[in-house]
Parts: C-alpha cells; sequence; structure tokens
C-alpha cells in the first residue's frame, strides 16, 4: 500500500489500519497477566533498576544481568514514541536471563515533550551507554543485540541506519536485531488522532524514516508481524524489509498466525517461538 493510498481512505479507516488501540477490542486486557510478570521479575531477580545513560527522567535503564561476560540484549518498548515505561516489560527477563542473556530495558524520551528526533536521539544515546558501561554490570559489549515492537521497533531500525563510527563507536556495535510489528515511515502516524502528541513535520518525518535511510549496520535482522494485525500495518513490515533487500541484507521476516499487536508480546515468554528464537539467535552471534 502506498502513501496515495493511505491519503484515500477515509479517516476511519486510518484509525484502523495506522493506530493499532483502535484495531482490537479492550486491547489492555491482553497486557495484564505480563504486566503480573513484570513485576514479579522487579522484585525477585537481580537488578540494577534505572541507571541513568542521560540527563533526562526517563533516560533509564533496568539491567538483569546473567553472569559474567554474558551476551547483552537490549529492549526498546512500543506506545507510539509517547507512552508506556521499562518496568511493564521485565517479563522478558523471565526466560532470557535463565538462558544467559542480560537483559536491558531502555526507557526514552517521549512526545510530546520531545519531538520525534529526541526520541529517537535518547535511544541511540542509550545503545552507546550500554556499549560503553554494560561490562560493569557483567555483559561483553562486543555482544550486544537488540530488540523492540511497534515504535520501539523503528528505535532499533533507527540503530541499524545509524553511521556510529561517526560517533566513535563501532560500526558494528549492534549484532542482531528483532523488529515486531513496527512502523518505520512515521508518515502515516501523521494522518491519525496520535499525531496532536506527536507533532510530525515534513523534515522530522524524513530524518526518522527508516524506510528511506540507508541501513548502515552489517548485522543479522528479524522482522515479525501479527497476521490479525491490519494489512497496512503489516505492510510496513515487507516494505522495510524490501527496503533492507535493496541494501543487499537478507532479512527474515515472518507473519505470525493468530496474532495481534498486543499478543504478540507472549512470544517472549514462549521459549519455542518464533520470537524468543530469533532474540537468542542474535544473542548468539
Amino acid at each position: 500500500m502506498s502513501a496515495m493510498d493511505w491519503r484515500a481512505l477515509d479517516a476511519a479507516e486510518l484509525e484502523y489500519q495506522f493506530n493499532p488501540q483502535k484495531s482490537v477490542a479492550d486491547f489492555s486486557r491482553f497486557q495484564v497477566h505480563r504486566s503480573a510478570i513484570s513485576k514479579v521479575c522487579r522484585q525477585v531477580m537481580t537488578a540494577h533498576l534505572d541507571i541513568a545513560y542521560g540527563d533526562g527522567a526517563l533516560n533509564g535503564v533496568d539491567i538483569f544481568p546473567a553472569g559474567d561476560n554474558a551476551p547483552v540484549h537490549m529492549f526498546f518498548h512500543g506506545g507510539y514514541w509517547r507512552t508506556q515505561d521499562k518496568a511493564n516489560f521485565a517479563f522478558i527477563a523471565r526466560d532470557l536471563v535463565q538462558r544467559g542473556v542480560t537483559l536491558v530495558i531502555v526507557n526514552y524520551d517521549l512526545c510530546p515533550a520531545v519531538s520525534l528526533d529526541r526520541v529517537s536521539g535518547s535511544a541511540l544515546e542509550a545503545i552507546a551507554w550500554c556499549y560503553r558501561n554494560i561490562a560493569s554490570y557483567g555483559g561483553d559489549p562486543e555482544r550486544i543485540s537488540i530488540s523492540g515492537n511497534s515504535a520501539g521497533a523503528h528505535l532499533c531500525s533507527m540503530a541499524v541506519a545509524t553511521d556510529w563510527p561517526a560517533r566513535g563507536l563501532p560500526a558494528d556495535i549492534v549484532k542482531g536485531a528483532v523488529m515486531i510489528s513496527g512502523i518505520f515511515d512515521p508518515f502515516p502516524a501523521s494522518l491519525v488522532s496520535v499525531r496532536s502528541e506527536l507533532k510530525l513535520r515534513d523534515d522530522i518525518i524524513a530524518r526518522n524514516n527508516t524506510e528511506a535511510l540507508p541501513p548502515r549496520v552489517d548485522c543479522r535482522c528479524f522482522i515479525f508481524a501479527g497476521g490479525l494485525e491490519p494489512w497496512a500495518w503489516i505492510d510496513q513490515s515487507f516494505r522495510y524489509s524490501a527496503h533492507l533487500r535493496r541494501h543487499g541484507y537478507d532479512p527474515d521476516v515472518q507473519v505470525l498466525p493468530g496474532y495481534h499487536h498486543f499478543n504478540i508480546m507472549d512470544q517472549y515468554l514462549e521459549p519455542a517461538s518464533p520470537i524468543a528464537r530469533a532474540v537468542q539467535t542474535i544473542s548468539s552471534l
């Protein structure tokens, strides 16, 4: 589906296609069990909570260490760049740490307090901080992988599109990325109700459009979408995959039947699931 097709849709259809909360009835019920697991993980697991990587109130990470010289996996939450918190995603630590992977869950600056430029910038700063500091928490900075859902998938794609040597960091700082139910071109968000919080301008969209920005990190990429998500949302993953392929990448792309935008995260709790296996794969690179 092209940008012209998007503009041809009426307001209600645009909301259904590009506002995930409008495509799943009572969407919040799918988060309840994961929130309960996250609460327990934060209470009983060894963790370093609210470690600052920058000066902003949201510039913090939660680190769940897996032991000395462990591979490191960083997770970026969704929320359409304007909501959610790392505390709600501690459930990912339950199985990942047990499999020997240190987990770093990232908070980042959110709209409307900042622009999307700053949202992306803070996420990249978290990766840079992790590379420079994770050894103090037992992690191996040479084995960092990333994943994220929805807006968090976009932030992962921004990491893939970043010129890390220009920041004084290795070109291969990220060894692999798993991007789940992602939005990669911010333009559709400017057509739906969240636009009032995102305040997207053409120049901001262009600087954050990873369907157009050349990928720079040569890493293993997995791209997932739920089979029950609206087609225009699913299509974003295929368009981003095609963009990577045009630049010589070979991403693994999967649409998972039976999953929508809000239950697909359950796959982190299912060790044999495609997403859990993908995260384990990139954590082993």
